[in-house]
């Protein structure tokens, strides 16, 4: 592999064209190289499309002159983004995560070019997709042109993510440390109550999936002494290091991929990056298998653990709005929630602060105008807060509301039981 010819991403960007479509690599994978080289294109370019999930690191999109030439349509709104994708320049699609795969291979979202951050070729030419294969590998089916930032510090990733350097239109060469999250910085003692009266839920042998944030590590570090846990997730981070080097995740009771930890994307520190770098416990694999409903009620006991932004009195989730800004996305929350519901013994769970930092609570009487809604009452087995969990399935709508309000912060459980009085008084005296 000693003839690979690396241009600079001010070169390589050359090849996207006026209105096209291009796809942004996510995660701890995002391109930032070529995507910052892309933006500062906007003299030369006019109706670019860009198509992300989450996007992690500095961006620098927050220009005029970048907002008039360059249009976000977000399938997963991330920090960095999120005020262009709010704005008149940017658009949100709703969608399951599982998919996301579809709007390429099926034509919905015709991809031009895809933007990739992969590992260095070994001795047969083939990079890895990396800490992010999720959505990706669909994007590399379907783009027409590929254009990659190949990073010395970027893991090789077992699994799905495999693609020769021959199917690369332009490469450059960035030795830069990934993006990094530390959940841990994260955690306060909130948190940790949250993760343990989760833990609590969990038997040995269960298949475990953990969505973002700083609650799925608390979870994991209450676990110590459980035995034989699996990993299937979309997403895992360093919090399951420690479990696997105490022999408490050995994935030996799993169903699908038996052995392996199953997942789609990595995000976390260093250290994680490190852990999965030629790793032949990690199956990194495509989205729409990983988050496949079908798939993941395969295995046992499955516990599926997301978060919220609120939830009102009646088992309404709202997890990606806050009124009408979009906050996050979709993602995967409906995937795992109906597949834990159908796995045998499976356990799907909402986990939420009972207030938000400035002491607002989370569990409303009414979502706010305009909040989505990710998880129906109808999907909406166990919720966890701080002051413990409940379990809404089979639940009426007046239980729940007690049960809700049971699990509520102390200082507005007598606001919440007035409103749920006066909401189910008021029905009755309609009738």
């Amino acid at each position: 592999m000693q003839d690979l010819k690396y241009s600079t991403a001010e070169e390589a960007v050359q090849l996207i064209k006026s209105g096209e479509r291009v796809f942004l690599h996510g995660g701890a994978a995002t391109p930032l190289k070529l995507i910052n080289a892309l933006l500062n294109r906007y003299n030369t370019l006019e109706n670019v499309e860009l198509v992300s999930i989450s996007l992690n690191g500095k961006i620098d999109w927050n220009r005029k002159e970048v907002l008039e030439c360059f249009y976000l349509n977000s399938l997963f709104v991330s920090e960095n983004i999120r005020g262009w994708a709010n704005s008149e320049y940017g658009g949100f699609v709703p969608i399951f995560l599982s998919e996301i795969p579809q709007l390429f291979d099926n034509g919905i979202l015709p991809l031009d070019v895809a933007l990739l951050h992969v590992s260095p070729p070994d001795q047969h030419g083939y990079c890895t997709l990396g800490t992010s294969t999720d959505v990706a590998i669909s994007a590399v089916r379907n783009a027409k042109k590929i254009i990659a930032q190949v990073n010395p510090k970027m893991p090789r990733v077992l699994g799905e993510g495999f693609i020769h350097v021959s199917k690369f239109n332009a490469m450059i060469w960035e030795d830069v440390e990934l993006e990094q999250v530390d959940y841990s910085l994260k955690a306060d003692e909130d948190t940790e109550k949250i993760g343990y009266n989760i833990a609590s839920l969990i038997e040995d042998g269960a298949t475990l999936q953990m969505g973002i944030g700083a609650v799925p590590d608390a979870v994991l570090k209450s676990l110590i002494h459980h035995k034989n846990l699996g990993i299937h997730t979309e997403m895992f981070s360093d919090g399951v290091i420690p479990l696997v080097e105490k022999g408490v995740i050995t994935n030996a009771n799993k169903n699908v991929e038996r052995g392996k930890i199953v997942c789609s994307f990595v995000l976390g520190t260093r250290k994680v990056y490190d852990f999965i770098d030629n790793n032949p416990l990690i199956n990194c694999m495509n989205v729409d298998f990983v988050n496949d409903t079908s798939v993941i009620r395969r295995n046992p006991k499955v516990v599926a653990i997301n978060s919220a932004i609120e939830i009102d009195i009646t088992g309404q989730v709202c997890a990606d709005s806050i009124g009408t800004m979009q906050y996050s996305g979709i993602g995967g929350q409906m995937d795992f929630m109906r597949g834990a519901s159908l796995s045998k013994g499976g356990k799907p769970i909402i986990a939420l602060p009972s207030t938000t930092k400035s002491g607002i609570s989370r569990i409303v009487p009414h979502l706010k105008e305009g909040a989505g809604v990710v998880t129906t009452r109808g999907n909406i087995h166990y919720i966890a807060t701080e002051y413990g969990v409940v379990n809404l399935y089979g639940k009426n709508m007046q239980q729940r509301a007690e049960l809700l309000t049971s699990i509520a912060h102390p200082q507005h459980r007598e606001m919440l039981e007035k409103e749920y009085h006066s909401r189910f008084n008021r029905l009755i005296k309609a009738l």
